[in-house]
């Protein structure tokens, strides 16, 4: 499974972006699917995680981000919105093949290259 990250870009405090993860090589509908971010220094963190019963968030982002799939289209979405300074990281998205929604990114199977977002204040 390959998986390509897009979307990312230079945005205002308070804008929003969509982030796209585009997966190829095999059918990822049955996968759990996540997006974890790694800003400069620090460890990856957890984001959100989409599988069949439902939707995972951290607390940073909850009620700001909507992780979302179109299994037709093999793509799984982060809708990003009153973005914060603090939000600034490289996002990352991976595949559990197990299917199991979880915030421990040892857990997730595949992993694509990361696209930036930088938040500016």
């Amino acid at each position: 499974v390959q998986l390509q990250a897009s979307g990312g870009g230079l945005v205002q405090a308070g804008g929003s972006l969509r982030l796209s993860c585009a997966a190829s090589g095999r059918t990822v509908s049955s996968y759990a699917m996540g997006w974890f971010r790694q800003a400069p220094g620090k460890e990856r963190e957890f984001v959100a995680a989409i599988n069949w019963s439902g939707t995972y968030y951290s607390d940073s982002v909850k009620g700001r981000f909507t992780i979302s799939r179109d299994n037709a289209k093999n793509t799984v979405y982060l809708q990003m919105n009153s973005l914060k300074p603090e939000d600034t990281a490289v996002y990352y998205c991976a595949a559990d093949i197990g299917g199991v929604v979880t915030n421990k990114p040892g857990v997730y199977d595949y992993w694509g290259q990361g696209t930036q977002v930088t938040v500016s204040s």
